[in-house]
């Protein structure tokens, strides 16, 4: 301990949010100094990278042929080892000051169905991008944390997590989980949804970008007093000539209704697996919401009328995750409680 304290003091410790979407990285002393897309550009003749985050984000469905955009992350796990190792490194270089002389010590955050070969093969990419010791946190656990719920209590805090790729739902009492049931249902298949109901209905083939601004502007669960309608560009399927259309909230909401019904089962499956102790604080408490899927609007409102419980949304439910695992930078005993053992 005091060894790792020591360490500590030379180098600039980080806590990483590795998302499907998006990942986020927090500095100790610092805060959040980086929040980027999770994409990869590289060359295809020599494997080297282009642009990584918001600059290669910029660059998805439009790069020539000689050059390939990859998202790394599918479903909250590495689909890519060499193109998640390319981003670990970029960002662990980006946060890190590098005039010290310690490799810091990395916190990241896994979803709570995470394999042992996944959590090995995050590890090993923490490890080949310079990280001294890598710690595993399920996502969950580490957003509870972020959002404040008192989660070493002996009483029921349920968090549910939508992020890019999965949705997690836990109960969490005594620093530890009780329950806790993942899908792998999130921001993307929302996207992938918009883009599948907007190709049955008009014949019209849109991007990701584009899909992700619709769902961002037009997505909701529950109708909202302004439903003003949204042109959108793409190509047409029947013509292959570029085409304009107008689409409005309640189509979306009807495109999003598959990916919503899963998230709200899952909630309901572990409501009926929670013990009743704990369902009883859960009644009292409520439910909190945490990433960036609980930004889509009205969810909040939808959740309390299917389950009866109230919910809550937190300031800043994008960024629970990795500040979360930042505060375990400063509290080792918790982190030592809580961290996966991949051994």
């Amino acid at each position: 301990m005091f060894i790792h304290k020591i360490l500590g003091m030379f180098s600039n410790d980080l806590a990483i949010d590795l998302g499907t979407a998006n990942t986020l990285v927090y500095v100790k002393g610092r805060g959040i100094i980086c929040n980027e897309a999770s994409v990869v550009v590289i060359r295809r003749d020599n494997k080297l990278p282009v642009a990584v985050g918001i600059e290669a984000k910029e660059m998805l469905g439009k790069t020539p042929s000689n050059i390939l955009a990859i998202r790394p992350m599918k479903d909250g796990v590495i689909a890519d080892f060499d193109a998640t190792e390319v981003m670990l490194k970029y960002f662990i270089t980006k946060a890190h000051n590098r005039k010290s002389f310690v490799s810091p010590r990395v916190i990241i955050g896994v979803p709570s169905g995470i394999t042992q070969v996944e959590q090995r093969a995050v590890k090993d990419a923490a490890h080949a991008s310079g990280a001294r010791e890598v710690y595993l946190i399920e996502e969950p656990m580490a957003a509870a944390v972020g959002v404040g719920l008192p989660v070493g209590e002996p009483s029921g805090n349920m968090i549910v997590d939508i992020g890019g790729g999965t949705t997690d739902v836990a109960v969490i009492s005594l620093d530890g989980i009780v329950y806790s049931k993942a899908v792998r249902v999130g921001g993307d298949k929302m996207d992938e949804a918009i883009m599948a109901y907007i190709k049955r209905k008009y014949n019209l083939m849109i991007g990701e970008r584009t899909s992700e601004r619709i769902k961002i502007e037009l997505g909701s669960a529950y109708p909202t007093s302004n439903p003003e309608p949204m042109e959108i560009k793409g190509r047409d399927l029947v013509s292959g000539i570029p085409k304009a259309i107008n689409i409005t909230e309640d189509e979306i909401r009807e495109a999003l209704q598959e990916s919503i019904g899963l998230i709200l089962d899952t909630i309901k499956v572990t409501l009926e697996n929670t013990p009743p102790e704990l369902a009883a604080d859960i009644v009292d408490k409520g439910i909190v919401l945490a990433g960036g899927g609980a930004l889509l609007k009205g969810l909040d409102i939808l959740i309390r009328e299917q389950t009866g419980v109230p919910v809550i949304l937190p300031d800043d439910p994008l960024t629970a995750v990795v500040r979360g695992c930042g505060m375990m930078l400063d509290k080792l005993e918790l982190l030592q409680k809580v961290a996966i053992s991949t051994n």
